[in-house]
């Protein structure tokens, strides 16, 4: 049996929007299928001004810009994310402070933001890893009392909600990826929300590579011309269109990923293989959107050797992220402090497939694989 780890999911409705936005002609970005997409968002969300940018890593720097990020200013995020994360505030000249994750799950530690906050600290981005929430209300009230602005990577969020809220819609800023390995795609993409009311036309203009011509398309000016700095953010319009074939089967979508989720984690329960691997760890305030699920094991060789013994069985199972505090460019940039949370996950945590079409049968192979791994390389077998 061979398991991809990714399988793009396609509703049918692709081709249709694909070919009605050829027939329409207008291929560029800000079309008919852009203003969809986010008016699909604002309403869904009940916010007030989304944009869909070509990756979430677009979205990321238009943040960064947003944040009137200057060289010199600091600022706070975790070790373990995605590069993107940190290169959106880096390429502004930001000094970046790397935080701990959490003991029981990967997500920034609130309780170590604090004490990396200087005079010079302006913003605190948090990562929702797997679409599992951080713990927002702790980190609003440090950003408040520090007059500093949250920016929410929910790359993986899509979906997701702290106590009810809709990731994304907390902080200043919420940003979001449609990667083919994510719950809903377009292949690439991305979307900022600008929850700031003050920054909604600053963000609009910065979208439309520094001109006011959103403004002009909607008749409130009577031409547009370059009014401050942007760049070319938006996708086009055969991107939307993709993506809006999508959110046409959103909930079929979400339902199927929760299901596949729900049957990993009950079946390795069943496995009986609490002494060798972690589950994942959903905390009271949170409601996870299925986007993946991962095993943590007790040390760096074992995920090794479990992730070979998976693959040689025709599982394509993956670590994740190395600790940027780690990385070869910010190594020699770190001030010295242990992450130990996010060098444990670096070592030990490992990515189990999941995709729309991942079957029971297949989620059966994958978990006695996994148990049967621990059987051969244990001198004790799990009950």
């Amino acid at each position: 049996m061979k398991i991809p780890f990714n399988k793009p999911h396609f509703t049918g409705r692709e081709v249709y929007h694909l070919s009605q936005a050829a027939v329409v002609g207008k291929l560029s970005g800000n079309g008919s299928y852009t203003r969809q997409c986010q008016q699909f968002f604002e309403q869904r969300y009940s916010i007030g001004k989304v944009l869909l940018t070509t990756s979430c890593s677009d979205a990321l720097e238009m943040s960064a810009l947003l944040c009137d990020i200057n060289p010199g200013d600091e600022v706070i995020m975790p070790s373990y994310t995605f590069v993107s994360t940190a290169n959106a505030f880096a390429l502004r000249g930001a000094t970046i402070h790397f935080a701990d994750s959490m003991e029981d799950n990967p997500n920034i530690d609130a309780e170590k933001i604090e004490a990396l906050i200087t005079p010079k600290a302006k913003v605190i981005v948090v990562v929702h890893y797997g679409g599992v929430a951080c713990d927002m209300d702790g980190i609003m009230e440090i950003a408040s009392r520090y007059n500093l602005i949250v920016v929410e990577d929910a790359a993986q969020g899509l979906e997701a909600t702290y106590k009810g809220r809709k990731l994304g819609t907390i902080g200043s800023f919420g940003t979001f990826s449609f990667h083919e390995t994510k719950n809903i795609t377009s292949g690439e993409g991305g979307m900022i929300v600008v929850n700031d009311p003050s920054k909604v036309n600053q963000a609009e203009i910065m979208w439309e590579k520094g001109t006011n011509r959103a403004a002009f398309a909607r008749g409130e000016v009577e031409k547009y011309e370059w009014v401050a700095l942007g760049s070319s953010f938006l996708p086009n319009e055969l991107t939307a269109a993709f993506l809006y074939a999508q959110l046409e089967h959103i909930d079929d979508i979400q339902q199927k990923r929760l299901q596949i989720w729900d049957s990993y984690y009950t079946k390795l329960v069943n496995a009986g293989l609490s002494k060798y691997i972690a589950l994942p760890v959903v905390p009271d305030y949170a409601q996870h959107n299925g986007h993946l699920f991962y095993i943590t094991v007790h040390s760096k060789e074992v995920r090794d050797s479990l992730l070979n013994y998976l693959q040689d069985k025709g599982i394509n199972a993956v670590f994740h992220y190395l600790s940027l505090h780690n990385s070869p460019y910010f190594g020699s940039k770190h001030d010295g402090r242990m992450l130990p949370n996010a060098e444990r996950y670096s070592s030990t945590l490992l990515r189990l497939p999941f995709y729309y079409s991942l079957t029971e049968e297949e989620i059966d192979y994958i978990v006695g694989n996994i148990r049967d791994f621990f059987i051969q390389h244990s001198p004790e077998q799990p009950k």
